[in-house]
């Protein structure tokens, strides 16, 4: 009876430290970059989708942007077609945009939407594609095919279906102005997607702890970065390698409205309401 009335305390406690940013982000947009080890590990990726459905039934409006490498690797791999990156960015000919448009628009999304609703949700998946959301063009680096640049982000569609209760599910393909399909780097859609839609919050889901000082050791942890810091930080070499693109998406976002960007580890379960709903978070927090 003890431990049972121990562990009730406990978990009231927890719900009263939740309140104060229950209250802050009731009826705010919160925009998920939906990656890495918790899009493969099954039991992290319930973990996702409860933390999603909670945010929604307590006011918040969670939007899910997702890639998904390993999806694309393995259908590329069923044909006989090697995967192949240039600079971190997948070469995409004719072919490997048919697969990506494919996995992502259909399987993936399709997939995180049932979730969504396993778990008692609502939810719709769209693509860039839709509603002209994400347009492109061609990326204007190395000659990697199908890989496009961001030019415009409409957020009409993803406005009605927030607007409508349902937590928009979105899939980074995005159109050219001569109807070419272009392959998206999900973190930089979810950077400019949160800020087209005025967001509250970024969240950038990792496989490590956020930005760290050493990069070896993960108790290093930063947990608050300004923007203001990034440039010498790049200079110490503590930003450096993979990091640079996310940490660029967060400074892009919150340069552009955004009121905070992180970069959380996705390997810890319910890591999303850690970050947004406990005083502890789980990441860096760029402000």
């Amino acid at each position: 009876m003890e431990d049972t009335m121990t562990n009730a305390m406990q978990t009231a406690e927890i719900l009263v430290e939740a309140l104060p940013y229950i209250k802050k982000f009731y009826g705010k947009t919160v925009v998920i970059k939906y990656g890495g080890n918790a899009m493969i590990n099954e039991d992290l990726k319930n973990s996702v989708m409860k933390d999603i459905v909670l945010l929604k039934f307590i006011g918040m409006n969670p939007v899910v942007v997702h890639g998904g490498g390993p999806e694309i690797n393995d259908m590329l791999g069923k044909i006989g077609k090697e995967s192949r990156f240039v600079n971190g960015l997948r070469y995409t000919d004719e072919e490997t945009i048919d697969v990506v448009q494919m996995v992502l628009a259909g399987k993936v999304n399709k997939r995180l939407v049932q979730l969504i609703e396993d778990h008692g949700g609502e939810a719709v998946g769209i693509c860039g594609l839709d509603g002209k959301m994400i347009k492109a063009k061609k990326y204007e680096g190395d000659d990697i095919g199908f890989v496009g640049d961001i030019t415009e982000i409409d957020t009409t569609l993803i406005d009605t279906l927030i607007k409508k209760g349902y937590v928009p599910v979105v899939s980074t393909v995005g159109g050219g102005e001569n109807g070419e399909v272009f392959n998206i780097n999900a973190d930089t859609a979810a950077s400019k997607i949160a800020a087209a839609l005025g967001a509250e919050k970024l969240l950038l889901m990792t496989d490590i702890r956020g930005l760290l000082q050493n990069k070896d050791d993960e108790n290093t942890l930063i947990e608050v970065v300004r923007v203001s810091e990034v440039p010498s930080l790049k200079a110490l070499n503590i930003i450096s390698g993979g990091m640079i693109p996310k940490v660029d998406c967060c400074v892009e976002a919150v340069r552009r409205g955004v009121k905070r960007a992180h970069i959380i580890d996705g390997r810890i379960e319910h890591s999303i309401l850690i970050e947004l709903l406990s005083d502890q978070g789980v990441g860096t927090m760029f402000q």
